[in-house]
């Protein structure tokens, strides 16, 4: 067995997450033989590696098979598995659409322009880095869009701050920006498709239906 391969994958149950750009991360998303390895390492543990091409970091997840066994002794876990209130549910989904979906737009497109200008040299052109392509919201203004659908300011809030503290976005004065959880924790082509079919809208109906389990990441967060 690969050193290596226990060294990140202690180093991530420390420390949430780490960035692509980290050298044994790196090493993961690229060389196949390591990759496999830190893959049944986790399994036996019932995790998974967990990373997409849009985000600048990487995290651990629960496989979907051993969530029951693992949160099943409480009902929110059906919904998430960080104690979030139906209102922080709610906000949780407003950040994604606000910043990382445009964020997506954002690389997607420059990548587009990218590929169209050096086609004669045939070469792949890697995403913007998302630090590069997210540029996050205004609290006032989600106060004023958002605001009287998630309880208003204080409990509005209490729900940013309990999001900061679980790595979903970060606040800088004003500013609202992505977390390094905030691109790893939704089953993307799921929600993407229903946000731009409305489902926002329903989310703040008077009914409020939550995000489904299927919908939801069970991401490994370390004990406090």
């Amino acid at each position: 067995m690969n050193d290596e391969s226990k060294i990140l994958i202690a180093r991530l149950l420390a420390h949430q997450t780490l960035k692509r750009d980290d050298k044994l991360v790196k090493r993961a998303l690229s060389d196949e033989l390591f990759r496999t390895e830190i893959d049944a390492r986790l399994l036996a543990c019932g995790m998974k590696l967990l990373d997409n091409v849009y985000a600048d970091h990487v995290t651990l997840a629960l496989v979907r098979g051993v969530e029951a066994n693992v949160f099943g002794v409480r009902d929110v876990w059906q919904n998430n598995n960080f104690g979030l209130a139906r209102d922080g549910v709610a906000l949780l989904v407003v950040m994604w659409a606000q910043i990382i979906l445009p964020k997506r737009e954002r690389q997607e497109s420059h990548q587009q322009a990218q590929e169209s200008q050096d086609d004669m040299f045939g070469k792949d052109k890697p995403l913007p880095r998302a630090d590069e392509s997210s540029i996050g919201i205004s609290y006032k203004a989600l106060l004023s869009d958002f605001g009287s659908k998630l309880g208003k300011k204080t409990r509005m809030d209490m729900n940013l701050g309990l999001l900061a503290k679980l790595g979903f976005i970060e606040r800088r004065g004003d500013m609202i920006l992505e977390g390094p959880l905030l691109d790893l924790m939704m089953d993307t082509d799921v929600m993407r498709e229903r946000i731009i079919n409305g489902a926002l809208a329903e989310l703040f109906s008077t009914a409020q239906p939550e995000p489904a389990a299927s919908e939801l990441r069970s991401t490994q967060l370390p004990t406090t």
